[in-house]
Formats: structure tokens, C-alpha cells, sequence
């Protein structure tokens, strides 16, 4: 199981690499990573397996936050609805955004980072709707509209594949100046 001592922090080379593709069929240790990654997101947001594994609760998790310098990140945006169904869950590999929204959306409390130890306080301005193509572990294709929180979420993990942190979005002169007609998000 993935532990916080396993996350890759903020200054190792990796996180600012540009991830390489990932091929299919995938490989054992591929297809291990994918479980893995989505385990933790699983169990970090169980709060007593959280507490007791003394880990960070997370919704995202890329392949370079664990080392790996490949095109995957497990996602898990947890349900809003009383059903329980999640809003979004899936490994998603070789991702891609085909379409964005011109309009804005950013979080109220601003974004955080399993990678990232401090808070960096301010506005991470991204697309409030997107529609994104990826592959799932099988190899098989999905294009999918996501907007508000899950958009953010895939925007966020799709960052570390290209190198790029949430602070990087901020402004550094006005960290709580969001571009007009932003969607903000509680």
C-alpha cells in the first residue's frame, strides 16, 4: 500500500518532468501502479483507515507523485449525492483535454497537493468544463465531460504528466484575483 513516505515531495525533478506515454497491453508493474494509486485515494478517505495509515486524504493521484514518470493518474471524486455513487472514478492514462470552457472555475479554499507539504494560499484559475479523452486500464478509450469539481480534479492530475504544480497557476501578485466571471467552488 501507498504511504505518505512513498509520495514524491515538492523539489524532486520528477514532478517537473514531462511524463513519457504509456503503452498497452499495460505491464504488471503498470497495471500495480494503477491499482495502487487508486487504493490510496481509497483508503485516504476513509477517516479512520486515514487516520490510522496517517495519511493525507486525497482525490487525485499521478504517476510522478509516486516516481513515475508516466502519463496515469487514479482519480476519485467522491459522491455529493445520497446514492454514494462517486462523481468521478477511474485510472486515467495517456489523458487529454479535447475541449475546455472559455469560463473560469476555481476553488473557494484553493487547491492543495499530497506532493506539496505547505499550504500555497491563493486562486488556481482552470477551465470550469472540459471534455477529456483517456484510456482506462483495459486499453479502452473514454471521452467524457466533466465541469466544476471533477474538471478541476482531472485538470489538476493531468498537470503533473506536463511538470506543472497548482501554485504555478497562481498569481503571485494577487494570489486571490480570479479572472472575472469565475465560477467559484465551494
Amino acid at each position: 500500500m501507498i504511504l505518505m513516505k512513498d509520495i514524491t515531495r515538492d523539489g524532486n525533478k520528477v514532478l517537473r518532468q514531462q511524463a513519457d506515454k504509456v503503452t498497452f497491453p499495460l505491464s504488471d508493474e503498470d497495471q500495480q501502479l494503477a491499482k495502487d494509486m487508486m487504493e490510496y485515494l481509497e483508503v485516504s478517505q476513509n477517516p479512520e483507515l486515514c487516520e490510522k495509515y496517517k495519511l493525507r486524504a486525497g482525490v487525485g493521484l499521478a504517476a510522478p507523485q509516486v516516481g513515475v514518470s508516466q502519463q496515469m493518474a487514479a482519480v476519485l471524486v467522491p459522491a455529493i449525492e445520497e446514492d454514494g455513487k462517486p462523481e468521478f472514478k477511474d485510472v486515467i492514462i495517456n489523458p487529454v483535454i479535447v475541449s475546455e470552457s472559455v469560463q473560469a472555475g476555481a476553488l473557494t479554499e484553493g487547491e492543495g497537493c499530497l506532493s506539496v507539504d505547505e499550504d500555497v494560499p491563493g486562486y488556481v484559475p482552470r477551465h470550469d468544463r472540459i471534455t477529456l479523452r483517456y484510456q482506462d486500464v483495459t486499453g479502452q478509450s473514454h471521452t467524457i465531460r466533466l465541469k466544476h469539481y471533477p474538471a478541476i480534479v482531472c485538470q489538476h492530475e493531468i498537470d503533473h504528466l506536463h511538470g506543472t504544480l497548482f501554485y504555478d497557476h497562481i498569481n503571485k501578485d494577487q494570489p486571490f484575483n480570479a479572472p472575472e466571471d469565475t465560477i467559484m467552488i465551494d
